[in-house]
């Protein structure tokens, strides 16, 4: 049975190298795959998905305008889908993906950060931790030493940004992956709700 599966973690886990490996075991058996990556995310070039370990290989591109729907659900013989990049994709996207997983019996492993720089949830991975059926997290370590769950950005002079829009595509030297306890020891106090 077909399923939606999402692969979730902070800055530097290695999603980009699962999924490359995951294609390769999938066309090493001799089966189709189709991989995506977000248009914003050109660190490693347009339309290319890298690895900080040094692999690369070409991708078709997402952007919000992209119909899942429309591109995979008319392919024949095709195995898996594979979504780099996935905190990208817009709430509609993640429900196209999920129908085609589940109606089209397309098995569909998406990639991605859970939340910001700031600890707030990307839409894309909000619903795919909403609608996928298999939802694994991939675990790094913060410099600390403790389990690394959330991520910073950094300005050029390497200090933390607190504030600014929510996708400023860098790369190792712009974001780093920390555990809660480093993420809030920098931060400014969070304002009450009442």
């Amino acid at each position: 049975m077909a399923k939606l599966f999402f692969r979730y973690s902070a800055m530097n886990a290695g999603k980009s190298t699962a999924l490359l490996q995951i294609a390769y075991n999938y066309e090493e058996q001799g089966q189709r795959v189709l991989l995506f990556t977000a248009a914003v995310d050109d660190r490693s070039g347009a339309g290319c998905i890298g690895s900080r370990l040094g692999l690369q290989r070409k991708a078709s591109v997402f952007d919000d305008t992209t119909d899942f729907l429309a591109i995979l659900g008319t392919q024949v013989g095709l195995a898996c889908a594979l979504i780099d990049e996935a905190q990208f994709l817009t709430s509609m996207q993640a429900r196209q993906l999920h129908q085609l997983a589940n109606v089209r019996g397309l098995p569909v492993i998406c990639f991605g950060l859970r939340s910001d720089f700031q600890g707030n949830a990307f839409a894309g991975s909000a619903q795919l931790l909403t609608l996928a059926e298999d939802i694994e997290e991939i675990k790094t370590i913060c410099a600390c030493g403790r389990k690394a769950t959330m991520n910073i950005r950094m300005d050029e002079s390497g200090q933390r940004v607190h504030a600014g829009a929510q996708v400023a595509i860098g790369g190792n030297n712009r974001y780093q992956q920390v555990c809660a306890r480093c993420f809030y020891r920098d931060a400014p106090p969070s304002p009450l709700i009442s």
